[in-house]
C-alpha cells in the first residue's frame, strides 16, 4: 500500500506501549518499550473477530484443531460476497487478494451497525453504528475510530446514516447499502479505501453476547433508558420511542419507569450491555458523542470476552457463536477469498490493543443555520486523523494527539 509523505509531525514518535515495528518506515519504540523480546498476547484476530460480528475468533492459536468440523457452517451461515461488488472500486482497495493469501500491509475495514426493529420496513433501515477498524503495515496495531452519523454526506443535505438507506432498493437490499454507505464514508474520511466490510443488525449484536453469556462493562453515572422500562418489576423494550421527551411521557402515562443503568462496573447481559451502548440522552450531555465511546467500549467488551479461554478452543461454542451472528450479517471480502480463507489468512497475527479513537475530540461540532441544527462538522484534527489512517500514521498521530483515545476500560 502507498504511503504518501505527510507533514513533518506526522512522521516522528509512535504510540506509547505498543510493540516495535519491523522494517526501515517502522516507528520507532518510545522510551521505556526498548526490550527486544516481542511479546505475543491475545491473537489480533479475536480483537478484530468482534468488530465483525466475531467471525475472526474461531480461527486462532489452538482453535485450528478440528476447524475443519465446522467449515461448512461458516460458510452456509455467513452472508458473503465479493467486496468489489459491493463497494465501488473508487472506495474499495484494489488489486483484490487471491484466495487463501493474507492482507498485505496496512487495510481498513468498515464496520456498519444497523438499526432494524420487528416490523420496520425493509427499505428504511439506516447504518446508525459506523466504524472504521485500521490495521497498520505490520499488523501489530489495531485501531477503532467512530463516524458521527449526523455529519452530512459529502455534498449532500441528508445525514450519512442515510447513505445506507439511499442504496436499499425496493426490496431492502444490504449490498446495495453498504455500497451507497462505503462511496459516502470513503469521501467524508478523505477518499480512504476499504479492504473489506460488514454489516451487523443490532438484534445481531445482542445473539452474540447472548452466546457469550455476558460482557464486562462499566457504566459512568446512572443513564436512564429510552428503550427499556421496568414492567411489573422487570425490565422490558418498548418500541416506537424517539427521544428523551417521549420516554418520559410515555413512562408517565404508563407508570411504568424507565429502566435506569446504575453506576459502577459488572457483567452484563446481551440487552443490558446493548442499551446502554445505544443511549445518547447522556448525564454528562455528550449525546452522541457518548454513545460512540459507550459503542467502542462494548466491542472491547465482547473482544475480550471472546478472547478469554475456553471460548476460543470450545467447538460447540464456536458453532453457536457462527450460527447467531450468521442470520443478521453481511460480510464483504476481496475477490477470491472465501470466509475458511479469511479465517485462515488471519490467524498469525501478533498481538495487539484495540485502540478506541474519538472524532471531534468527543465533542459536538454542530452547524447551525438560521437558529436550526442541521448537523455535525469534522474538525481538522478530525480530519488529519483520517488522513493518518489513510497514509498508514496512525501510531504518530496519536503520540501527538493524546487527547482523541477513548480511555474506555
Amino acid at each position: 500500500m502507498a504511503t504518501p509523505t505527510l507533514n513533518k509531525n506526522e512522521q516522528r514518535g509512535s504510540v506509547p506501549r505498543q510493540r516495535a515495528r519491523k522494517g526501515n518506515d517502522a516507528d520507532q519504540p518510545s522510551a521505556g518499550t526498548g526490550r527486544g523480546k516481542k511479546k505475543r498476547g491475545t491473537p489480533l484476530s479475536a480483537k478484530l473477530a468482534i468488530t465483525f460480528g466475531a467471525l475472526l475468533m474461531m480461527i486462532s492459536g489452538g482453535a485450528i484443531i478440528g476447524v475443519k468440523t465446522i467449515v461448512g457452517n461458516i460458510e452456509g451461515n455467513i452472508q458473503v460476497s465479493e467486496s468489489g461488488d459491493l463497494v465501488d472500486p473508487e472506495t474499495s482497495a484494489a488489486p483484490a487478494a487471491p484466495a487463501g493469501k493474507a492482507f498485505e500491509g496496512a487495510f481498513n475495514i468498515l464496520l456498519l451497525g444497523i438499526d432494524t426493529r420487528a416490523g420496520q420496513d425493509a427499505t428504511n433501515a439506516r447504518s446508525d453504528t459506523i466504524l472504521i477498524l485500521h490495521v497498520s503495515q505490520n499488523h501489530d496495531q489495531a485501531y477503532l475510530m467512530s463516524v458521527p452519523r449526523d455529519v452530512n454526506i459529502p455534498g449532500s443535505q441528508q445525514k450519512i446514516n442515510g447513505a445506507f438507506t439511499n442504496g436499499l432498493g425496493s426490496n431492502g437490499d444490504w449490498k446495495g447499502g453498504l455500497k451507497s454507505a462505503a462511496k459516502s464514508i470513503s469521501k467524508l474520511a478523505g477518499g480512504m479505501t476499504f479492504q473489506a466490510a460488514a454489516v451487523i443488525d443490532f438484534g445481531g449484536f445482542k445473539t452474540f453476547i447472548d452466546a457469550l453469556g455476558t460482557v464486562p462493562m462499566c457504566v459512568e453515572a446512572p443513564t436512564k433508558s429510552i428503550h427499556n422500562y421496568m414492567v411489573k418489576g422487570k425490565p422490558k423494550y418498548i418500541g416506537g420511542i424517539a427521544d428523551e421527551h417521549e420516554a418520559d411521557s410515555y413512562a408517565r402515562r404508563s407508570g411504568n419507569p424507565r429502566f435506569l443503568h446504575k453506576p459502577g462496573c459488572r457483567e452484563m447481559a446481551g440487552w443490558e450491555a446493548l442499551d446502554y451502548a445505544r443511549q445518547r440522552y447522556l448525564p454528562d450531555g455528550s449525546g452522541d458523542y457518548g454513545r460512540q465511546r459507550h459503542q467502542q467500549q462494548l466491542i472491547k467488551a465482547m473482544a475480550k470476552k471472546a478472547g478469554s479461554a475456553g471460548v476460543l478452543t470450545d467447538f460447540g461454542k464456536v458453532n453457536e457463536l457462527i450460527s447467531a451472528v450468521g442470520k443478521s450479517m453481511l460480510l464483504s471480502l476481496p475477490k477470491g477469498m472465501g470466509v475458511t480463507d479469511f479465517l485462515f489468512t488471519m490467524k498469525d497475527m501478533a498481538g495487539a490493543d484495540l485502540v478506541l479513537l474519538k472524532t471531534n475530540a468527543g465533542t459536538y461540532k454542530s452547524i447551525i443555520v438560521n437558529g436550526k441544527y442541521q448537523g455535525e462538522g469534522l474538525g481538522e484534527d478530525t480530519k488529519d486523523m483520517f488522513r493518518a489512517a489513510k497514509n498508514d500514521k496512525l501510531g504518530n498521530f496519536v503520540l501527538l494527539h493524546p487527547e482523541v483515545v477513548n480511555n474506555e476500560k
